[in-house]
């Protein structure tokens, strides 16, 4: 290779560079950000790590929160939809908790506004945990193992609050390392391959996804209409539910990117089971219905740019936490689940 053409691919690749850099993320992600009201505690980490293993906050014992947001299956589920108690199937795929901390909403809908009120939403959904706030505190204060802890994190005995502020402490922990697409914003040429470099210009660009999927999350951290179950009989509405505002109807929150080869099946109702389905769901642009998303157009990709497009969103995966559930304290009776 001649010096010239050697300069020239340099100056191609930091052009490149700068270009992903300005348009696609606007920085490397900031630190997780933390309430001034539920400062994070070793203790109330460890607290909430139980917490969120055990089954006891269900009614029947059975369901804990790493039921559905298992650590070997990237704090997801890789079934449709989740399974909550007594074998009830729900209607929306459970996600993944790894850097929930990041996201502005909670739940596909956005019902809730931060990690501690999404912490109790399953508990008493009769589909999910199917227990009441006020069985499951009173279950968890005959636990002494339980009460001692309570008591070094918050002061008191088992409460809601001090059970949101745990689960929600330990949830914060969840958090992906660096991907390959990371290592290229700062500077690693050689970490995403030639074809997910291609894939990178498609999403910027004839794909539009950026539209949506923009930031360091990956997100726009809204909501938006496309179509998804819109052709059923009776369409999950989405956000509408939560402020019965018409112009919600059909909406769902846009989620993270990141790690996004691990987490499938995809869409707010796992009806696309793997990357590629979902890249063809967006190239026929989502499925028409009366408050359909502007930004959902046909894109026109061919078979190589979807395969590329796939490759970029693979280059999005970093490393995720895993670990075992931790010993639960036992019950009054010296019985474990």
């Amino acid at each position: 290779m001649g010096r010239l053409t050697a300069v020239a691919l340099l100056l191609v690749g930091l052009a490149a560079l700068a270009w992903a850099q300005g348009f696609l993320a606007n920085e490397l992600r900031p630190p997780v950000p933390i309430p001034p009201d539920n400062p994070q505690t070793d203790q109330k980490i460890r607290l909430g790590q139980q917490l969120y293993f055990d089954p006891r906050l269900s009614a029947d014992n059975t369901i804990s929160c790493a039921t559905c947001h298992a650590p070997k299956t990237a704090w997801a589920n890789h079934n449709p939809t989740d399974t909550g108690i007594r074998g009830q199937v729900g209607k929306r795929n459970s996600g993944t908790i790894v850097d929930a901390a990041y996201m502005r909403y909670q739940f596909w809908d956005g019902r809730a506004a931060s990690l501690e009120e999404q912490a109790l939403g399953p508990i008493h959904n009769p589909i999910e945990m199917g227990e009441t706030l006020e069985g499951v505190v009173r279950k968890l204060n005959a636990i002494p193992g339980y009460r001692a802890q309570f008591q070094q994190s918050f002061g008191s005995d088992v409460t809601t609050d001090g059970i949101a502020k745990a689960i929600a402490a330990f949830e914060r922990t969840i958090i992906s390392g660096p991907s390959p697409f990371d290592r290229y914003l700062l500077g690693d040429q050689r970490a995403l391959t030639p074809s997910a470099q291609h894939g990178m210009h498609i999403f910027n660009g004839k794909g539009h996804c950026t539209a949506c999927h923009s930031g360091p999350m990956f997100s726009d951290q809204s909501f938006h209409n496309l179509g998804v179950g819109m052709n059923r009989p009776d369409p999950d509405v989405g956000r509408f539910a939560v402020t019965k505002d018409p112009q919600d109807w059909g909406r769902f929150k846009t989620p993270t990117l990141r790690n996004v080869a691990l987490t499938g099946p995809y869409l707010h109702d796992g009806s696309e089971r793997t990357l590629r389905d979902a890249v063809e769901f967006y190239h026929r642009g989502g499925i028409p219905n009366r408050n359909l998303d502007p930004l959902m157009l046909p894109l026109n990709l061919t078979d190589r740019e979807k395969r590329n497009l796939v490759a970029f969103l693979e280059a999005l995966t970093g490393t995720v936490p895993v670990m075992e559930a931790p010993p639960l304290p036992p019950g009054p009776e010296g019985s474990t689940p």
